[in-house]
């Protein structure tokens, strides 16, 4: 009875790692087919198949060891989290996609920190019960800390990103005296603190790292400006899966460490791309030391702006050869993509050539304009990366700007601006350029935008799907003879 009760266990735990290996690869082609608009779909797919395979494998292994009342609890917690996740999945808006991304962040980093606490409890705070002891005791107690550590950063870090991006705080970067000194100091003491703590473990030190942590999380991302959100965003995303690598070494599960490490790696990876992108450095970045240059002054008085009408707008693109659209977060808010791919159709049946310009960090999400304009069927070829776009600004009769602000402003090129050195899009080359926006506000990123007062630039203030509309009505009335 015992033999085949061993037996038994081997096989479910056989079954549970062939699964997780599966499920890992799963993971692996759900990252490259995310990484193409073509192939976005499937790698959906894989990895919703690779979660939902890691899931029953996890769940199997528990039912071989648990208690009836602890599996009971294990699938109400599941139950109870899909029940969740697939409400916000319908009811969240696209322009609340990077604030939800954020506060899921927060999650896995409270995770971390419970599997940590959890793993304190039945090891440390066990050490005459349990099995594991020499230096692996010392490897476990390592891990406990750090996981810790990047638990709680990602923790309150993910919370202040999502109460800036959804407006609850505002988005200017905290300047504490002596920040950076701030953010070394609180380093030097986590590796103290690992040292002494690896040698003697105490439930005093356990509590003085989550609190050093929790404050170094906040502080890294208050620090931050909100030009810089995107970026914080996908660093979070790293943290994140850093903090589920190491809950992965607490709880013996090579999948949990397999699945962080991908995601905190290609998060890393694209946090790099993006500084790039943004001319900003790397190493600034995850230790929240940007966006808080000089600010710019708010009093400069650049002139007086002009305005322009839906149907003048719709007659300036009619005698235009060549058009380039570059959206913003603004079309995202009003969902103007529609309309948006409506104009594009009726341009180039025209004959006109129209192209759409995407910065990096359009938007508040890496890829948030790109979703948006393949959701409304906008081909792909003729949606480009402000690499691919920016020198042939200076060829280009008419620029739609619509909901862009940071990403398309000259204030760049400014030394004292706090976006200072960022590379945008130089839509004010174009021999016209209109910006479609509801006011004559600044900004995420809190500065004021020379773009609107130059004198090739018109404003078509009001809702940009109801002016983008307005503007498909003109040029469809332009067609019927008078």
């Amino acid at each position: 009875m015992t033999a085949s009760l061993v037996t038994a266990s081997i096989d479910a735990q056989s079954i549970a790692t062939a699964s997780y290996i599966v499920a890992a690869l799963l993971f692996i082609l759900s990252l490259a087919g995310l990484s193409r608009h073509e192939s976005a779909r499937q790698g959906v797919a894989f990895g919703i198949a690779g979660m939902a395979i890691a899931l029953a494998a996890t769940i199997g292994v528990a039912t071989e060891h648990a208690e009836t009342v602890a599996i009971v609890l294990l699938v109400i917690a599941v139950v109870i989290g899909a029940a969740i996740g697939l409400w916000r999945a319908r009811v969240v808006e696209m322009t609340g996609m990077p604030e939800l991304i954020a506060l899921l962040h927060s999650f896995v980093g409270l995770a971390a920190v419970l599997v940590g606490w959890s793993g304190y409890f039945s090891v440390e705070d066990n050490a005459g019960q349990t099995e594991v002891i020499g230096s692996l005791l010392d490897i476990h107690h390592a891990e406990v800390f750090i996981g810790i550590f990047i638990g709680a950063v990602t923790f309150t870090g993910s919370i202040v990103a999502y109460l800036k991006l959804s407006a609850r705080i505002k988005s200017a970067p905290l300047t504490l005296p002596g920040k950076n000194y701030l953010n070394l100091g609180a380093l030097a003491a986590f590796v103290v603190l690992t040292v002494f703590f690896v040698i003697s473990p105490s439930l005093p030190l356990l509590i003085a790292v989550t609190v050093l942590a929790l404050a170094l999380g906040w502080h890294l991302v208050a620090s931050i400006g909100g030009g810089d959100m995107p970026v914080v965003v996908s660093m979070l995303n790293s943290y994140s899966g850093w903090a589920a690598a190491a809950s992965g070494f607490l709880l013996n599960n090579d999948l949990l460490i397999v699945t962080g490490a991908l995601v905190g790696s290609s998060g890393a990876y694209l946090s790099y791309i993006m500084c790039e992108a943004m001319n900003r450095s790397f190493i600034s970045v995850i230790a929240g030391g940007f966006g808080i240059e000089a600010p710019a002054s708010a009093d400069t008085d650049y002139g007086e702006h002009r305005e322009i009408d839906a149907v003048s707008a719709a007659e300036l693109l009619t005698e235009a050869s060549s058009v380039i659209i570059t959206p913003g977060y603004g079309m995202a808010v009003a969902q103007a993509q529609y309309p948006v791919a409506e104009l594009t159709r009726q341009l180039r049946e025209r004959g006109i050539e129209v192209r759409f310009g995407v910065h990096p960090v359009a938007g508040r999400l890496p890829g948030h304009m790109n979703v948006l304009l393949a959701e409304a069927k906008v081909p792909y070829d003729i949606v480009l990366e402000m690499d691919e776009i920016n020198d042939d600004f200076a060829e280009t009769d008419v620029v739609l700007v619509i909901g862009a602000n940071d990403t398309v402003n000259p204030a760049t090129e400014d030394p004292s601006s706090p976006i200072a050195g960022m590379p945008v899009l130089r839509v004010w080359e174009a021999r016209n350029v209109i910006v479609f926006k509801r006011s004559m506000a600044s900004g995420y990123a809190g500065v004021q935008n020379p773009l609107f007062f130059r004198e090739n630039t018109q404003m078509l203030f009001g809702d940009a799907k109801t002016k983008v509309d307005e503007i498909v009505a003109a040029l469809a009335a332009a067609r019927v003879p008078a």
